[in-house]
């Protein structure tokens, strides 16, 4: 995909290594789950609350919204929330909080309805979203402010190569976490 400007075949490499990279990662992080039953796929077998479907559903819908912000900047994180009148004691009573919250640990579950099957399927057709979308973006270097919340420095900006770079490391770190939580299920490991 080249437009014929000056670099552009460097920005179609650029594009092409954040995006593969971003996929071998997926691709380690989908792997914790084969051959596990859903049952298997919902325990928590550390000391953790951390579940494999779980940290797979959370990291697609990380992945989601964060591509989601590329094209439509700090609006695709939702409502902005008033992070200064949560009851951190009771963060569930604070009105419009506890939804947020609801949702999140809905995120990290697997809940009845969730399959193997159907966690990673959403998880690839979000990895077809961000390609397809990505692909799409001319320029990596288009920054958004950031939504206000208390771990973004106020009126920060991101650029979609930021973006990538930190989806690319949110699912880094989640792999990581899946090869413990897979080796504590059954023995297995995805690297060794």
């Amino acid at each position: 995909m080249t437009d014929g400007a000056p670099g552009a075949d460097a920005r179609d490499r650029e594009r092409d290594e954040l995006l593969g990279t971003l996929a071998r990662h997926r691709s380690f992080l989908g792997q914790t789950l084969n051959g596990l039953s859903d049952e298997q796929a919902g325990a928590s077998p550390t000391v953790s609350e951390l579940c494999l479907g779980g940290l797979i559903k959370h990291t697609g819908n990380t992945e989601r919204v964060w591509i989601d912000f590329c094209v439509r900047g700090a609006e695709a994180h939702g409502p902005a929330v008033d992070w200064s009148t949560i009851d951190w004691s009771d963060p569930g009573a604070t009105p419009g909080a506890a939804e947020m919250f609801e949702r999140r640990a809905r995120e990290f579950a697997m809940l009845p309805e969730d399959t193997v099957a159907g966690v990673l399927a959403d998880y690839a057709a979000v990895a077809e979203e961000t390609k397809r979308i990505v692909t799409g973006l001319a320029d990596l270097g288009v920054t958004h402010e950031l939504p206000s919340a208390p771990w973004f420095e106020p009126g920060a900006s991101w650029s979609i190569r930021r973006v990538l770079l930190h989806v690319l490391a949110e699912t880094a770190q989640h792999a990581g976490h899946a090869d413990i939580l897979r080796e504590s299920i059954d023995g297995a490991k995805t690297m060794g």
